[in-house]
């Protein structure tokens, strides 16, 4: 069975302060057929997201698959607040990476 890591799928995978107790991941296609190919997967999920990111499932807030806009987005609970001592990255934007090297399987038409 074919794979493909989801950076070869996805246009855009990013992530970005979402308020000071959190962040937010957005994952958009241009295709359809890969939006679809993904979320049919069902290998983006909360388990997948907690492994990858190597925290407890609750820290997620929310998971939602956005079919108008071939969307997936998910939200995750900052440790500490954005800006505070200790905090790495107030923008959140350099939290996605885990994400790019994930193995979507492919159907096999």
């Amino acid at each position: 069975m074919a794979v493909k890591r989801l950076v070869e799928l996805a246009t855009t995978i990013r992530s970005k302060n979402a308020g000071v107790n959190s962040i937010t991941f957005d994952i958009i296609f241009s295709n359809p057929d890969n939006y679809m190919m993904v979320k049919k997967s069902g290998v983006l999920n909360k388990k997948t997201i907690a492994q990858l990111f190597g925290i407890p499932e609750e820290r997620i807030i929310s998971f939602v698959e956005f079919d108008p806009a071939n969307a997936i987005k998910f939200t995750i609970r900052r440790v500490k607040p954005s800006g505070s001592p200790g905090e790495t990255d107030i923008f959140g934007s350099q939290q996605y990476a885990p994400l790019l090297d994930l193995e979507i399987r492919l159907d096999e038409q």
